[in-house]
């Protein structure tokens, strides 16, 4: 039987992602922490990139436990900008560390990341429904709303189009298109 993908067909690590992972429903902090940083770290860069260096980041950065990063001293940062195994941008490498701190101050104020994040939608993923890329947007109302709060409580690296990207990563939004064979195990989990 031919599987109808709406992508991930170049590689074996892009065909697990997209079939285990992309776009379904994450309520675990630790992953939705993970997607954060990775998001961030694929700006400018295609995200097979960020795919093929994901176990290194997991290593490089106590496999995403922020509490752990978000105490990272100078010493731990010059180990990442050292490490060829993740994306040696110091921006990008200092902002984990903030990310880790803000996103402590999130769950702190809101008991868990995952409750802030997914009151933006009411606890319901939006299924798009969408046919071709085209439609796609890069960007929404929704994402340029979470970009902002997000960047008001000191993250980086969380422009609109990189929280819209997050966003279907972690299945705020169901973004397979109709014709692809996760579309409808997505959308009949996101209906009451």
């Amino acid at each position: 039987m031919d599987v109808k993908r709406c992508w991930g067909d170049k590689s074996e690590i892009s065909r697990a992602y997209h079939d285990k992972e992309w776009g379904t429903p994450v309520h675990d902090d630790q992953v939705l922490f993970e997607f954060i940083i990775l998001e961030g770290a694929q700006a400018g860069l295609n995200w097979n990139t960020i795919l093929n260096k994901r176990e290194n980041y997991r290593k490089a950065l106590d496999n995403f436990d922020f509490n752990k990063v978000a105490k990272y001293g100078e010493k731990d940062i010059e180990r990442l900008l050292n490490d060829e195994g993740i994306v040696r941008n110091k921006l990008k490498v200092r902002s984990a560390v903030q990310n880790a701190k803000a996103f402590i101050a999130i769950r702190e104020e809101f008991g868990s990341f995952d409750k802030y994040l997914w009151a933006f939608v009411d606890n319901k993923p939006i299924n798009n429904g969408f046919k071709t890329w085209k439609e796609v947007p890069a960007k929404t109302e929704l994402s340029d709303k979470i970009s902002k709060d997000l960047k008001k409580r000191g993250m980086n690296f969380v422009g609109s189009t990189i929280i819209y990207a997050f966003m279907q990563a972690v299945g705020i939004v169901n973004d397979h298109m109709t014709s692809c064979f996760k579309y409808e195990e997505i959308a009949s989990k996101n209906v009451d």
